[in-house]
């Protein structure tokens, strides 16, 4: 089944018209083709918008280097599977290299087109997809990354999120249903009680939330928020869909949400064609509606609480786990960046330590669960946990940094490098008291998610002694956890050149930190 588009006002916007001319999709039938040809002989339009379906990102700032982004439900991979992605990423030398994203899953560096049909035939081996990762789709669904391991959660959502998975993509195999929609979408399932999703800013979040029958014990399911989104031109928190549903509800759920959004979605002005503006268009009340149209039966109103009722955690060190002798180790990966050599060593480690599985975390780093008591003591001598730290310093624990302009063209200034410099440079000058997660994003399109941080920091340029130079708009006030709201711009334009001292002032002022004695 192929979409159904209601809304006519298609034809002003150049992104509907080369989807109206050929889907997405279709271009996996032309990858040897393109693979014989190089990059420079492709169509333009498959080559910078319609490879994106497929999870390949043509990259201006590198020409012929691709990024390749894969599809990790719930953050997890095996170490078969992050073997064969080192071995990837180790035959690009020092151009290779692997992102964890904010939306725990990887993005491979240094991609060549020739590649890329080898490239698929070792991602489908392991049972790994990038399909419909870009563009206009549905993105990799997040989940907390310790779903099965946490002795408190509620509920073990990895079996959900892999059935919304298969369902969006057709078990990885591409699905022409949902590969038509207005805008990218988001969707995270919580099943723990701190939120580690971020469900404010997913276009669907299942949060848990007990349901009392009338004449039976309260049961377990979610209460659902709708249309959180971060953009150039607007970032809305998600907002309560006055709906609960049970587990075996959500696949259905999702699907007749995604459908409303395929058919009705604003699409003439890309700047207001994700889901909350069509919930700004129609009301909450009759997006409901249409939503229980599709489902065909009517949707129960939510719970009256919710059970997210923690501070958020990030899980870096050494928890024990609900299995009984059992631990997970989180280490901190910083700015999320990994190269071949981190790679392989992370898949060795799973497989002597653990259980050979890995988790990535929304915050960029890697948990590695499973391992016994017996072997946590030689797990923490090993080599590689000197760089992945599982108890690094107070600021660098917290940083998070999008690509920065090093390979994306969206960006306006550098952000990886910088962000970890300066927060190192800090924690040798401060004493913290509390956590301070600072959030680097290199343009508005907030990748970094600036409005989720403590400090937020959103890249622009700046005018010092008059030229122009590398800047920052300043975020805060942004929360996690239970009462998670976004954060606001306070101040625009810091050159970065003096972002260091304003930060400094910021910690002691706002967060009272101290500086140390010399």
């Amino acid at each position: 089944m192929t979409s159904v588009i209601t809304n006519q006002a298609t034809s002003q916007n150049k992104f509907e018209k080369f989807k109206a001319e050929k889907d997405g999709l279709a271009v996996r039938q032309d990858l040897e083709q393109f693979a014989q040809l190089g990059w420079e002989a492709i169509d333009e339009t498959d080559r910078d918008h319609r490879l994106k379906w497929l999870g390949i990102f043509f990259r201006p700032v590198t020409p012929g280097k691709f990024m390749m982004r894969l599809r990790m439900p719930s953050g997890i991979l095996t170490s078969p599977q992050m073997q064969v992605l080192a071995e990837i990423v180790q035959r690009y030398g020092a151009d290779g290299s692997a992102d964890i994203t904010t939306r725990q899953n990887l993005q491979l560096r240094g991609i060549r087109i020739e590649d890329i049909p080898d490239i698929f035939d070792r991602l489908k081996s392991v049972g790994l997809t990038s399909v419909q990762s870009g563009m206009d789709n549905v993105r990799n669904i997040t989940a907390s990354p310790v779903a099965g391991l946490d002795a408190d959660e509620l509920i073990d959502v990895r079996d959900l999120v892999q059935a919304v998975q298969d369902m969006i993509t057709n078990r990885g195999e591409g699905n022409s249903e949902f590969t038509n929609l207005p805008r990218k979408f988001n969707i995270a399932i919580e099943g723990g009680r701190d939120n580690s999703v971020h469900a404010e800013i997913n276009d669907i979040a299942f949060i848990p939330a007990f349901k009392a029958g009338e004449q039976s014990e309260p049961t377990i399911g979610f209460n659902v928020l709708v249309g959180g989104f971060f953009s150039a031109k607007r970032c809305a928190s998600a907002v309560p869909l006055n709906v609960w549903v049970a587990p075996e509800q959500v696949v259905q759920l999702c699907r007749a949400i995604l459908e409303v959004y395929r058919d009705h979605g604003l699409r003439a002005n890309r700047q207001k064609s994700r889901l909350m503006w069509l919930i700004d268009e129609w009301g909450l009340e009759k997006f409901r509606a249409m939503v229980e149209q599709r489902l065909e039966y009517p949707l129960l109103p939510a719970a009256e609480k919710d059970e997210i009722d923690w501070d958020k955690r990030d899980h870096i060190g050494v928890y024990r786990q609900k299995q009984s002798g059992l631990n997970f180790v989180g280490l901190h990966v910083p700015v999320g960046r990994l190269y071949a050599a981190d790679m392989f060593e992370l898949a060795r480690l799973s497989e002597v330590y653990g259980s050979g599985e890995l988790r990535l975390t929304v915050e960029q780093n890697v948990i590695l669960p499973h391992v016994s008591d017996a072997r946590l003591e030689a797990l923490l001598q090993e080599p590689l946990l000197e760089k992945f730290s599982v108890n690094p310093s107070p600021l660098v624990r917290s940083l998070v940094s999008c690509t920065g302009a090093q390979f994306c063209n969206f960006a306006l200034i550098e952000t990886k490098s910088r962000a970890l410099a300066m927060a190192k440079a800090l924690d040798e000058q401060l004493e913290l008291t509390r956590p301070v997660r600072i959030h680097w994003t290199g343009c508005p399109n907030s990748c970094g998610q600036p409005q989720v941080a403590d400090i937020g920091l959103m890249g622009t340029k700046a005018r010092k002694n008059g030229k122009a130079v590398d800047g920052v708009d300043l975020y805060g006030g942004g929360t996690v956890g239970k009462d998670a709201h976004l954060g606001e711009c306070v101040e625009k334009g810091i050159a970065c050149d003096d972002l260091e001292d304003r930060l400094r002032n910021v910690l002691i002022e706002q967060f009272g930190a101290k500086p140390k004695q010399s």
